[in-house]
């Protein structure tokens, strides 16, 4: 464009110029501003089909049973591209039938057009004797040339430069979506002989084979702590008998007044305390300080600075009780109430009822939202990092299982938690076993810090790798 001069007056620091050929049909000036440099590169649509997936047809289903029909949906596979075929869905020869034409096929690639954009799956292997539909929330991709390696492909497709194209391309409404139009036209860099290509995927996987292996044993520590935890306290569990005989039984009517009877609860309680290992009960009420107090009931609203009160909701706490650094939000007001202090547990009342967070990170205040309730214990008779460590145990998520009232969203209230019973060793016994699970922990941490950066580490090198920079 040269020759071209603004007007005087306008700044030119804030506008920027696009050849008409480039438009490729969007005006908004964001996406132009930000598309990244494909000098070079070479549209999808050269190399591959793009083809939707299909929603199961309205009046049908799922099936419990097992057949030879799979319905993969987003969520059943994650982030790295692997499938857990354990909680894929079932369809009836009827369904597959009717939606065969979007059977997806070994080598084929797919990607999340809905909802979650942009996740790349590639269909490396298949259950033997199953077939797999798609979801509409899903297209498939289908490569043209043999001289391209699926693998490479998944790569390419993972790249940085090619997930920024997918999130400029999405059309943000109340649900984000991507068209297959804009799928056709993302641009790829160039691809080399198929024997480069292959020595690169190669470079890759040994990278992800060691994250994954770090990532495992990460996980090893983290499943001995359950077994060691129940040990140091003589508790076993049983199996649960699940025979007929062992489902039923009886309660005097004069103790149906004023207690649960469901079988669920009973049949759980009886599990929970068929023995009663190296210490007594004792109820979580008698080892408290104060009244457990009820969060504050309000939205939380963006955060401005990180120096600003974090608010602390259910969905900030992972299923491990530890607090998530990512996307956290600041209340509309400050109550001094509902400050935090350090060491005081929650406890979530609804939506992932039970949930356990002991609160360390006392640098940065915070309070918490109306979903958790706050207990602070004595520190005399009850170590607080034993107390949320035996809330992470099967034993507790049993009690939780048990004592949940079913409802639309389930509930436990303040009373019923006080009502949990610990397994109660000396405060010297419980700092030892709450220092030793620290540790089991802080080495699982660490594995998973490591895995992380060798993704990382491998992720940016193929990308310099295949973009020759």
């Amino acid at each position: 464009m040269a020759g071209f001069e603004f007007s005087a007056g306008v700044n030119a620091d804030n506008v920027f110029l696009v050849n008409f050929l480039d438009l490729q049909g969007r005006l908004d000036p964001a996406f132009h501003n930000e598309m990244p440099d494909i000098t070079n590169f070479s549209k999808l649509s050269n190399i591959a089909y793009v083809k939707g997936g299909k929603r199961i047809p309205q009046g049908k289903s799922y099936v419990s049973s097992e057949t030879p029909y799979l319905y993969l949906r987003v969520t059943d596979f994650n982030q790295d591209g692997i499938i857990d075929y354990d909680g894929v869905n079932f369809i009836d020869n009827d369904v597959f039938e009717e939606l065969s034409r979007y059977e997806i096929h070994i080598g084929q690639l797919a990607i999340s057009i809905a909802g979650t954009i942009g996740r790349i799956l590639l269909i490396e292997d298949i259950p033997h004797g199953k077939k797999i539909i798609l979801t509409e929330n899903c297209a498939k991709i289908i490569l043209k040339n043999t001289e391209i390696d699926p693998k490479y492909f998944f790569m390419v497709m993972n790249l940085s430069i090619v997930q920024k194209q997918i999130r400029l391309n999405y059309i943000q409404t109340t649900i984000p979506n991507l068209g297959l139009d804009r799928i056709n036209n993302l641009y790829l860099p160039k691809f080399p002989p198929l024997a480069t290509q292959q020595q690169r995927v190669l470079f890759y996987q040994t990278q992800f084979n060691q994250k994954q292996q770090k990532e495992q044993q990460a996980q090893a520590l983290l499943d001995s702590i359950d077994g060691y935890l129940l040990n140091e306290l003589g508790i076993t569990l049983p199996k649960q008998d699940n025979r007929l005989e062992k489902r039923m039984f009886t309660v005097p009517f004069s103790e149906v007044v004023g207690i649960r009877t469901d079988p669920d609860y009973s049949l759980k309680y009886a599990l929970l305390f068929s023995q009663k290992g190296y210490y007594n009960f004792t109820k979580l009420k008698d080892l408290l300080i104060g009244t457990p107090q009820y969060g504050a009931n309000e939205e939380g609203k963006e955060r401005i600075t990180d120096d600003d009160v974090r608010y602390i909701r259910i969905t900030d706490i992972d299923e491990l009780g530890i607090l998530k650094n990512n996307n956290w939000k600041t209340a509309q007001t400050i109550d001094k109430q509902y400050l935090l202090n350090q060491d005081d547990i929650l406890f979530a009342r609804s939506g992932s009822v039970g949930r356990c967070y002991i609160h360390k990170e006392t640098e940065q205040p915070a309070i918490f939202a109306g979903y958790l309730i706050r207990f602070k214990v004595n520190k005399e008779r009850l170590n607080p990092d034993f107390l949320f460590y035996y809330c992470n145990s099967m034993f507790y998520k049993l009690w939780v299982s048990a004592i949940e009232r079913p409802a639309v969203q389930s509930n436990i209230n303040a009373e019923e938690f006080k009502a949990l019973p610990i397994a109660l060793p000396p405060i010297e016994k419980q700092t030892e076993i709450a220092t030793h699970i620290t540790q089991i922990r802080a080495q699982a941490k660490q594995l998973q810090a490591e895995a992380a950066k060798l993704l990382a580490t491998a992720k940016a090198d193929i990308e310099r790798i295949i973009l020759g920079s």
